[in-house]
């Protein structure tokens, strides 16, 4: 399911009948400017009336005889007007049939024409309150709507998605040829917020083994079913339930610090914690003398706090994590820094 604008039915139905009206209207007045050239059975002569009864009867196919062109002119209207006129009539009246088909084909060719463009998107797999968030916070890190692939059961919930400008799969994510049908093999990023750990444990097997280039960051509700994502090929395990109930413990005694913690998680507001690559400023520095507070350094696969001895001064090819307040962020960040 493709984002797009839907019309109501009310409103598909109104147009269809409108433009019905149309057609039928002018025709009767086709008819009625030429009406010298029409004869009626009755003798009376052509009115407005017989005007639109004759429309009426032409274009419905109906074709009661009792009033004809009879001259040239009259004709050659309605071969050349009256006639495509009645096809159109047609047409709108089986204009439901004829959507459905062209709809199925225009959704096809739309289909077709993502598939052989997308690359590098973001699937989302569950579209809840935690899949809801996630694609909230990567729309605004600078991520595309369009890049952004949501999957999940619930067709309400990807009707949803696609009113936010999102690309919906109706299915269930463990299974691998729903997977497929979201190019999940070209996937950079594949975020699984299932609502249950079983879930994200399969999702998460599924989805490496459908592709070994995408990272996958899953979300699982008890810590012990962690390491079970870790090994089934997750690169970053968040575990909901913990990460909550410590929040709630350390506002508990700590209200400021939480307020502080919140403020870090919640994007686009206040502070927040960003990974950036280390720029011409920093290299030769150590971390406690940047400008910005440094909280850990990325250097090849390893990820060391700011504490860690080990550093020494930041490297040129070293990334880093660091606390930014919203104002001082940079417009050119690349949607990989958030």
């Amino acid at each position: 399911m493709l984002p797009r604008a839907v019309p109501g039915p009310l409103w598909a139905v109104l147009k269809r009948v409108l433009l019905a009206l149309a057609i039928l209207v002018l025709s009767a007045v086709i008819v009625y400017l030429g009406r010298d050239g029409y004869k009626d059975s009755s003798g009376r002569p052509v009115g407005w009336l017989t005007a639109f009864y004759y429309a009426t009867v032409t274009l419905s196919t109906t074709g009661y005889g009792d009033v004809v062109p009879v001259s040239g002119t009259a004709r050659l209207v309605n071969t050349l007007v009256v006639t495509p006129l009645r096809v159109l009539f047609l047409l709108v009246l089986v204009g439901t049939t004829l959507e459905v088909l062209t709809e199925r084909t225009r959704n096809e060719w739309r289909l077709e024409r993502w598939r052989s463009k997308v690359r590098d998107h973001t699937v989302v797999v569950g579209y809840g309150t935690k899949g809801a968030s996630a694609v909230q916070t990567l729309l605004k890190n600078g991520f595309d709507p369009a890049s952004i692939v949501v999957v999940d059961t619930d067709p309400v919930r990807i009707a949803e998605a696609n009113r936010r400008g999102l690309v919906g799969i109706v299915g269930d994510g463990s299974r691998s040829e729903v997977l497929e049908r979201a190019e999940i093999g070209k996937a950079r990023h594949v975020v699984v917020s299932a609502q249950r750990d079983d879930t994200a444990v399969l999702t998460t097997l599924t989805v490496r083994r459908l592709t070994r280039r995408a990272t996958i960051v899953a979300s699982v509700r008890e810590a012990q079913n962690a390491p079970l994502l870790r090994e089934g090929g997750a690169t970053s395990v968040v575990t909901s339930s913990d990460t909550a109930g410590q929040l709630l413990g350390v506002a508990t005694f700590s209200p400021k610090v939480g307020q502080v913690v919140q403020d870090l998680l919640s994007y686009g507001d206040g502070l927040e914690l960003v990974e950036r690559p280390a720029d011409a400023r920093d290299v030769g520095k150590e971390p406690r003398a940047l400008k910005e507070p440094v909280l850990a350094v990325i250097r090849g696969s390893r990820t060391m706090r700011f504490d860690d001895d080990s550093i020494g001064t930041i490297k040129q090819t070293d990334r880093m994590v660091v606390v930014r307040s919203v104002p001082d962020r940079p417009g050119d960040r690349s949607p990989s820094a958030g």
